[in-house]
């Protein structure tokens, strides 16, 4: 039986956050996702390039997979500009968040009015308010800035971080002290679930957390360098970041082969006509489980 008085906090970005996020629909304001906030790509990176600001798509993302009630301000802010001048390739909802931003105290005051607007509970929180980008160092030494040149790497980095090194977002540090469940993934793990996990807030923060601590499977290998990660090595990035807190396990369609310790919920996640994609409904159930 569903507990709608427990705490949830996803973290990641883009679509593996949003799916995570939709699933979770039904819980409401008990569940905060933590998106991060480097993507330089896109219309979002067009949009940092000449207006600066931390990147909206990730966050964009996971708002438009929250939307259940199609209306005139959804499809606007869903909207993509197609043509040959500059708008073309442009997100409406990405312009939207950036105007916002731009009248608002704050950037978080941007996010919680397109919430209100387009009448989604789910606490959505950028893991900074400050503008930076991830940064890989490669086994050679060399130092790789911007996360689409991290993506198209050859080899796994030698490590991550972010660049300045910018503070967390409060609210952010708040849920994760509060969260009863922390969801870690899916999605691109170097570029999308790493990126929170490298603020020394958020790892500190998830060092000392009461909640069980969840790593979500992809279903499907990466493109790029993550995907020459076995799942061991993710686990052990994410413990490095956590300043070597233990994950508690994770929700997975098969039997992994890691060690022992990590407590694995496995059932069926795919989507009927997406194998790669997680179905709601399954991921829900999972999750569930595991908030037992």
């Amino acid at each position: 039986m569903t507990d709608y008085n427990k705490q949830i906090v996803a973290v990641g970005g883009g679509h593996g956050l949003g799916r995570v996020l939709s699933a979770l629909s039904d819980y409401g304001r008990q569940v905060t996702g933590i998106v991060a906030t480097t993507d330089n790509g896109g219309s979002t990176g067009r949009i940092r390039a000449c207006q600066g600001g931390i990147a909206w798509g990730d966050t964009r993302n996971c708002i438009n997979q929250l939307i259940t009630e199609p209306s005139v301000g959804s499809m606007m802010f869903e909207y993509r500009f197609r043509g040959n001048g500059e708008l073309n390739g442009h997100n409406l909802g990405n312009l939207m968040l950036t105007a916002l931003d731009n009248l608002s105290v704050r950037p978080l005051d941007a996010i919680t009015t397109i919430c209100d607007l387009l009448q989604v509970e789910t606490r959505i929180l950028p893991m900074s308010e400050h503008a930076a980008d991830l940064t890989a160092v490669t086994t050679e030494g060399a130092v790789i800035c911007g996360e689409t040149n991290v993506d198209e790497l050859c080899a796994v980095p030698q490590r991550l971080y972010v660049d300045p090194p910018v503070p967390a977002t409060k609210e952010a540090i708040s849920a994760i002290d509060n969260a009863d469940l922390i969801l870690l993934g899916p999605g691109s793990f170097l570029t999308s679930v790493m990126p929170p996990l490298l603020l020394t807030e958020i790892g500190k923060a998830l060092q000392h957390a009461r909640g069980k601590i969840y790593f979500i499977a992809n279903l499907d290998d990466e493109p790029g360098p993550a995907g020459m990660m076995d799942l061991s090595m993710m686990l052990k990035w994410c413990e490095r970041a956590m300043q070597g807190r233990a994950i508690d396990g994770i929700i997975t369609d098969e039997k992994k082969e890691i060690a022992p310790t990590y407590h694995q919920a496995i059932s069926p996640l795919a989507s009927y006509n997406h194998e790669w994609r997680h179905d709601r409904g399954a991921l829900r159930k999972a999750i569930d489980g595991v908030l037992l």
